[in-house]
């Protein structure tokens, strides 16, 4: 299977940089909440999802939160406990050792949840914040969600300022930093991994878009087709994350012993 990808590669870089070495030089992983499924935490659009019981729209807004901080609150609290409980699963320490192998160049995640950096990644380009870090909706002091108490509702920094999870709302603007470095890798990678997400909400679902114009490879591995596999993917690997990105990783260093 790795080895179909990387020919695949092959044939354009020889194309693009005339080179006589076929080895792909740069890959790049774009994930979404289906790769931290498996570590406990629901797909937000799923049947079970977090939006099943909370309407976006009266709660993940940013206008939402400013209305009522404390109501919105009450959601976040329990997502937050949902993350605290959860563990970095295979598929998440996978691309930490396609890292540490020099195989993969970064993770580009929309995940909120840290557990690219818990499993091991170094280079995590977080498209919508981290939900670890609080941030003061009046002074802009950042606070470590593990010291803010959240009772009474909601958390209050010391200038009595309300605390928001450093993460983006609907409304909110995507970090600019993280978001011109995205779409770097994405114009410049040979191959991407595309992993646990539709790629349907923008801009984040313009990145396989860009690398794909760009001559790169798209792989998307999710449990069910997309609109991308339609209109993007030049490969479909059907099947959780971990099963899959496990599988690839035994073709390139061999299966563990057993």
């Amino acid at each position: 299977m790795w080895n179909g990808i990387r020919r695949r590669g092959e044939r354009r870089a020889d194309q693009k940089n005339g080179s006589s070495d076929p080895a792909i030089k740069k890959v790049v992983a774009l994930t979404g909440a289906g790769i931290s499924v498996e570590s406990g935490i629901p797909d937000f659009r799923g049947p079970s999802g977090l939006w099943e019981k909370f309407d976006p729209m009266e709660y993940a807004t940013i206008e939402a939160f400013t209305a009522n901080p404390k109501k919105v609150w009450a959601m976040l609290r329990e997502m937050g406990e949902l993350v605290e409980n959860s563990q970095p699963n295979p598929a998440h320490r996978v691309l930490a050792r396609l890292e540490q192998m020099g195989l993969l160049s970064s993770v580009v995640t929309q995940n909120i949840d840290n557990l690219h950096q818990a499993a091991g990644s170094k280079r995590v380009i977080e498209f919508h914040g981290n939900s670890k870090k609080l941030i003061c909706m009046n002074c802009n002091r950042s606070y470590d969600r593990q010291e803010v108490k959240l009772e009474p509702l909601p958390p209050r920094c010391t200038c009595r300022g309300v605390l928001k999870p450093n993460v983006v709302f609907f409304g909110e603007p995507i970090p600019w930093g993280a978001h011109m470095e995205a779409r770097e890798e994405a114009g410049s990678c040979e191959l991407m991994l595309v992993i646990g997400t539709s790629a349907v909400v923008s801009p984040a679902c313009d990145l396989p878009v860009i690398a794909k114009r760009a001559g790169a490879t798209i792989v998307e591995v999710n449990l069910e087709e997309t609109q991308l596999t339609r209109c993007t993917s030049h490969w479909f690997l059907k099947g959780p994350a971990s099963l899959i990105l496990q599988t690839l990783l035994d073709e390139i260093v061999g299966p563990k012993p057993t």
